[in-house]
């Protein structure tokens, strides 16, 4: 049994490094193609980045601050079909067309993982361009849902980890009350029952949602929230236990179930899509994890620090590509919806991302990728106000309140100039608000747009989110 074991790892890494080197040779000899990863962390609006990232790079009239753009070295952009026959098309038409309709909405979210290839036609700079001519690169953006991307971090853990640091955080939080009471019921070293199973799967899945709900970003197994073909299968059906049992037991089959999880869905994702990425951004609701609280704000920062030791980051050499050690080579960690602040507010959003950041790098040593940090809004979905209240002066923003349809303006409050107030308080003040009530019911709905010809749409900083993931590959 064992050397079938080795048999089989070893012709699995024969039959990978073959490929690798295969694809390493080909792209010699034929445009180059950079893959993008896109994902976000809970809520953070990731379909709708895509879909103005590739509208924006069409018509690039908002994009001034790339510089391939402000140079003119983009001759044309254009869509092709995907490389991969076998991954769905990212539906652009249809996610612009809900944005920019007669009746804009926000489009359905991602609950798979798509692809889309932009192709650029790009004039080369300096003494190159009288000499080269036009080149054409490609960039192929793949989506995914976050939640998959957090189960990566279960890779190097054992079931006894796992269900340690999950239950030490349930205990802290009420709405785990249900799982944690059923959970105290069970006789852990009882024979395995899948009813029980299957009521215990049932009610920790509705701790996720409701924990993903909070703005919170621990919530493994990612797959109970987007189960897809495999909602109700085995590999599904666990949950986090205290102690071990003997064979058969509930304790043992649960234990069982995760490594079946790591090994038959976590890990063929990771080789198939994940090992492939060249740079990723990852998208965060930072200031729904604020008006959350300490907590929050605090696993965020922990889920960065795993998601930067995940991501195996760095340049590597090319014989080190070719034998598969290929890395994520830039990162960018983008807090969204800053249009909900008025911009005054945006340097402080950006600089509490950039010190959760900072402070995921030290964590997680991590050493190697070009990383940074911006907010941003992919959509712009307000404009700017300013309103008196008792003799003082308000930077408010305005939009058409979701829910309602109606128009408001709102002052959302003053983030704290300093990072520190809000990184690593959990625990402490957790009943402190960070940002003003209002900021609960400040959820606005795209606006009808008029576009001048060659414009994109309306955004906060997408150009400089597009010159840090790929502006140095069009000059």
């Amino acid at each position: 049994m064992a050397s079938g074991r080795l048999t089989y790892a070893l012709a699995d890494r024969v039959e990978r490094a073959g490929a690798t080197v295969t694809g390493a040779i080909s792209g010699v000899f034929s445009e180059p193609a950079l893959r993008l990863g896109v994902t976000g962390l809970s809520g953070a609006g990731k379909t709708v980045f895509i879909t103005s990232l590739v509208a924006n790079l069409l018509d690039r009239g908002r994009m001034g601050r790339m510089q391939a753009v402000a140079g003119g070295h983009i001759e044309a952009a254009f869509l092709q079909p995907q490389p991969d026959d076998t991954l769905p098309r990212f539906d652009y038409e249809k996610h612009l067309a809900a944005l920019t309709g007669p009746a804009p909405h926000w489009p359905e979210g991602t609950r798979q993982i798509s692809q889309l290839r932009l192709s650029f036609r790009v004039r080369p700079a300096g003494l190159l361009a009288g000499i080269r001519g036009s080149r054409v690169q490609h960039i192929d953006i793949i989506d995914y849902p976050g939640e998959w991307l957090l189960d990566l971090v279960l890779l190097d853990k054992s079931y006894e980890q796992w269900s340690g640091e999950t239950l030490a955080r349930l205990k802290t939080r009420p709405y785990a009350d249900d799982f944690l009471t059923r959970l105290a019921a069970t006789d852990p070293v009882a024979p395995h029952e899948e009813a029980t199973a299957l009521a215990l799967t049932e009610s920790f899945t509705n701790y996720l949602h409701t924990a993903r709900a909070n703005g919170l970003s621990d919530i493994t197994p990612g797959r109970l929230l987007l189960p897809g073909d495999l909602a109700g299968s085995p590999v599904l059906t666990f949950v986090p236990m205290a102690g071990t049992g003997p064979r058969g037991s509930l304790a043992r089959e649960m234990a069982r179930r995760f490594d079946a999880y790591k090994a038959q869905v976590v890990r063929p994702f990771f080789r198939a899509h994940f090992a492939r990425i060249d740079r990723q951004v990852v998208l965060a609701d930072v200031l729904g994890a604020i008006h959350a609280g300490p907590d929050a704000v605090d696993r965020l920062g922990q889920t960065m620090t795993e998601l930067l030791s995940t991501f195996r980051p760095g340049r590597t050499a090319w014989l080190a590509r070719i034998l598969g050690g290929k890395r994520v080579e830039r990162i960018l960690f983008a807090a969204t919806k800053a249009d909900h602040l008025h911009h005054s507010q945006h340097p402080r959003l950006t600089a509490i991302t950039t010190a959760l950041l900072r402070q995921s790098r030290d964590r997680a040593d991590f050493a190697g990728a070009n990383t940074n940090a911006l907010s941003i809004a992919a959509l712009r979905t307000t404009v700017e106000e300013q309103h008196e209240q008792g003799g003082q002066m308000l930077d408010c923003v305005r939009g058409k309140l979701l829910d309602s349809g109606k128009q408001a303006a709102f002052h959302a409050g003053d983030l704290p100039a300093d990072p520190a107030q809000l990184i690593g308080q959990s625990g402490h003040d957790a009943a402190r608000r960070w940002l003003d009530a209002d900021y609960r019911i400040m959820r606005f709905a795209p606006a009808p747009l008029t576009r001048a010809p060659g414009d994109g749409l309306p955004h906060i900083r997408m150009d400089s989110a597009a010159e840090f993931l790929i502006g140095d590959l069009l000059k």
